[in-house]
């Protein structure tokens, strides 16, 4: 607008000099053109209303394709319209989100593209900026800015199909080869009765049959339930190595869950890193069985980062030892190992939970702690990167 100012002075002067009734009409020509522009751009921009379609949840490498839909609700005609969209670091697109575009009265458009996975997060899509102005452009172009989405990237699941994770749970649904603890919903079959066997498991109906004492056998198997402990402390990570084994922690703990879920065991998650969704930490969640609940486990892993100002992960052993029943798994995953740790671990260990400790990272000390630990019961695993996942993969 500034710069027909002049133009606009200029024509006021020659009108008052002159007094040309051509002069006079041109400035309230151009003046009522610049009004009704001014207004015409607005109100038809205030009119647009737009949505994002697009799959919002996806693992690494997914390409995910967005659709943006443009529609003019009202009846002003918008000569030009600009799109522009805002992608967040850590996706990328093979061209960039904008155009520019031409909406009649309740008219439609869209745009296309195509956001690239790379790593897991929780993304900001957006915001969408609209822009457009008045045909002649004498005024500066008016803006809007739409809401934006999110899209959450799982972490990447590492394919693990023996864990050796202890129990002492006498009832479950794993089978399991010696024969410590029998299920007795599980009959695989009848034998003849033997001194020492219990009434509880004579079979009446087979004993009629064969004419002599049958008992039922039961299939050996363990429950395995199983609280995973992420430590996303900051201090807990070494420096140098600090994104990358935290990363790994996180990869770690989702494809303990993904597996135990598949085993059709109870899996729950409590991690001390912050929660960009909520603001605060992330939820604690209880040990469930379900694909349900293991996608609200990667969902949380996906949020979760590092946290500076975060409780010790001793404090969170101590409190899931207070609320775990007896016999439970208790794996920390954590970049390192102090004497509080220790001392929990071992409290939880007398709590009657089995303990697992894997060390994620450049620990010098784990097998330290593997010697000092193991007469106690506590397993220690080391996890420097991602191929010491190999030994669970069969």
């Amino acid at each position: 607008m500034r710069e027909y100012l002049p133009l606009f002075f200029l024509l006021v002067l020659l009108a008052a000099v002159l007094r040309d009734d051509a002069v006079v009409l041109l400035f309230y020509l151009l003046a009522g053109v610049f009004i009704a522009g001014r207004w015409w751009s607005r109100k038809a921009l205030a009119s647009v209303v737009f949505e994002r379609r697009f799959t919002r949840r996806a693992f690494p490498g997914e390409a995910v394709p967005v659709r943006l839909a443009v529609r003019n609700t009202g009846w002003l005609p918008l000569i030009w319209l600009g799109l522009r969209e805002s992608v967040p670091a850590g996706l990328t697109v093979a061209a960039p989100p904008l155009d520019v575009v031409s909406l009649g009265p309740r008219g439609q458009a869209g745009l296309d593209y195509t956001l690239q996975t790379y790593k897991r997060g929780y993304y900001q899509i957006g915001p969408l900026f609209l822009s457009s102005g008045d045909v002649l452009g004498l005024d500066a172009d008016h803006q809007r800015q739409g809401p934006a989405d999110t899209l959450t990237v799982y972490p990447r699941l590492v394919p693990l199909t023996q864990l050796g994770l202890p129990s002492r749970s006498p009832l479950g649904t794993l089978r399991h080869a010696p024969p410590i603890f029998e299920d007795p919903a599980r009959v695989v079959g009848k034998r003849d009765y033997a001194s020492g066997d219990s009434l509880r498991r004579l079979d009446w109906k087979a004993t009629a049959a064969a004419g002599r004492l049958q008992v039922k056998q039961f299939e050996p198997s363990i429950a395995l339930e199983v609280m995973l402990l992420l430590d996303l402390r900051a201090e807990s990570y070494a420096l140098r190595a600090r994104y990358d084994a935290s990363e790994l922690a996180i990869v770690a703990a989702a494809s303990l869950a993904d597996w135990l879920t598949g085993q059709k065991q109870p899996v729950g998650l409590l991690a001390n890193g912050a929660d960009p969704a909520s603001g605060d930490g992330p939820p604690t969640l209880p040990p469930r069985k379900g694909r349900g609940h293991l996608m609200r486990v990667l969902e949380v892993l996906a949020r979760v980062q590092l946290a500076e100002a975060a409780p010790p992960v001793a404090d969170l052993v101590r409190r899931q030892s207070a609320v775990l029943p007896w016999g439970a798994t208790l794996v920390t995953i954590t970049g390192g190992l102090d004497e509080a740790l220790t001392d929990a671990s071992l409290h939880a260990r007398r709590a009657g939970l089995n303990v697992v400790l894997m060390l994620v990272g450049p620990v010098t000390s784990a097998d330290e702690a593997r010697r000092r630990l193991k007469p106690f019961g506590v397993t220690v695993h080391a996890l420097w990167n991602e191929q010491d996942l190999a030994p669970w993969r069969g």
